[in-house]
C-alpha cells in the first residue's frame, strides 16, 4: 500500500491554496512553478501545457515535489515527494475544473494546437508541519 494523506493534508489540497511544483531539470538543478492543484483520492492531479519545462522534465525524470500552505495560515503547509504519471486524457477538463475552484470561471480557450497534460503525482513521502 502506498502513502496516504491524513485530514491537514487533504483539507490543504481541497482548499484554495496553491502550491509549487519543484522537477529536476535536464542539468540536475531545479525548476519550480507555482499550480493549481486539486486531490484525487491520495494523489494529487495538475494540468500544463506539454510544451511547458516542466512536463519536459516529468517526461525525463518522473521524479517531483509539490509544497503547498494554507492561504489562511502559511506555517500550514506539506509537502509531497513522489512519481509523477502523465496523460493526454482529460487534460482540458481538469484545467477548466481548477480554473472553477480557483477563479469561478472556465479556463480561457486555447489554440486547438496546444496540447494539456494531466500530472497525477503518486506520494512516496509526506512531510509537512502546522501551528
Amino acid at each position: 500500500m502506498g502513502v496516504t494523506f491524513n485530514e491537514a493534508t487533504r483539507a490543504l489540497f481541497d482548499g484554495k491554496n496553491f502550491a509549487t511544483v519543484a522537477t529536476v531539470n535536464p542539468d540536475g538543478g531545479p525548476q519550480s512553478s507555482v499550480v493549481w492543484v486539486k486531490r484525487d483520492g491520495d494523489t494529487v492531479l495538475f494540468s500544463a501545457t506539454k510544451q511547458r519545462q516542466k512536463i519536459r522534465n516529468l517526461i525525463r525524470d518522473p521524479r517531483v515535489s509539490v509544497s503547498i500552505f494554507g492561504m489562511g495560515n502559511p506555517y500550514d503547509y506539506v509537502e509531497v515527494r513522489g512519481r509523477a504519471e502523465l496523460t493526454e486524457e482529460n487534460g482540458r477538463a481538469l484545467i477548466d475544473e481548477l480554473s472553477n475552484k480557483y477563479e469561478g470561471k472556465d479556463y480561457p480557450e486555447e489554440p486547438a494546437e496546444v496540447v494539456r497534460v494531466v500530472v497525477r503525482i503518486i506520494p512516496e513521502k509526506i512531510t509537512g508541519f502546522s501551528a
